[in-house]
């Protein structure tokens, strides 16, 4: 389909276009409508609608500035990624400075390797004895005093449903505490 655009060099309608590829490039008319939209959508055929008519064309020229274009751009990248390859390499080279493989190396990482076993440990020594913490017995009263807080909530609701019931339907608050499960020592937390 390209081959046509460029040979001719010339701008051509969906219906002359469905007439030439089918002769001259083998192109089955069904499928030229197809051809030419995705050539559109990725770019390479250039569309527009004059009144009622849409043309189409694609000039050898549009085709060799849109290469030239990925490939500076294609170099661009490569010599920056050349650039930060070489810059890495560079602080590669700067990072092992200092880290030369000798004894006194070797000494102070296996130092260094027994005092992270040694934090751990201590770590764990001290998750054991978390309880005991100033700070999470607090957080363990605030914690307890808002849930005695919701308790009384709802013990002081089923008081009020209770009442509510007795009032409306007139029944015995034994016969409600046994229908509803509700326990005959139930009051308040203090």
């Amino acid at each position: 389909m390209m081959e046509i655009f460029f040979e001719t060099k010339d701008v051509f309608q969906l219906k002359d276009l469905e007439k030439i590829a089918p002769k001259e490039k083998g192109i089955t008319s069904m499928s030229v409508k197809e051809i030419l939209q995705s050539l559109v959508d990725d770019g390479m055929v250039d569309t527009d609608r004059i009144g009622t008519s849409n043309y189409f064309w694609a000039f050898p020229s549009k085709a060799l500035h849109a290469r030239k274009r990925k490939l500076e751009e294609l170099e661009s990248q490569f010599a920056e990624s050349s650039q930060k390859k070489e810059a890495l390499e560079k602080s590669i080279e700067k990072s092992k400075i200092g880290r030369e493989d000798t004894t006194d190396r070797a000494a102070l990482l296996k130092e260094l390797a027994a005092l992270r076993q040694k934090k751990e440990q201590l770590k764990t020594e001290i998750d054991k004895y978390r309880e005991c913490d100033p700070d999470v017995v607090e957080e363990m009263r605030q914690t307890n005093q808002v849930a005695k807080e919701a308790a009384n909530r709802w013990t002081d609701n089923i008081f009020s449903i209770k009442s509510w019931a007795k009032r409306k339907f007139g029944f015995e608050e034994s016969k409600i505490d046994k229908g509803f499960g509700i326990p005959e020592d139930l009051d308040y937390i203090d």
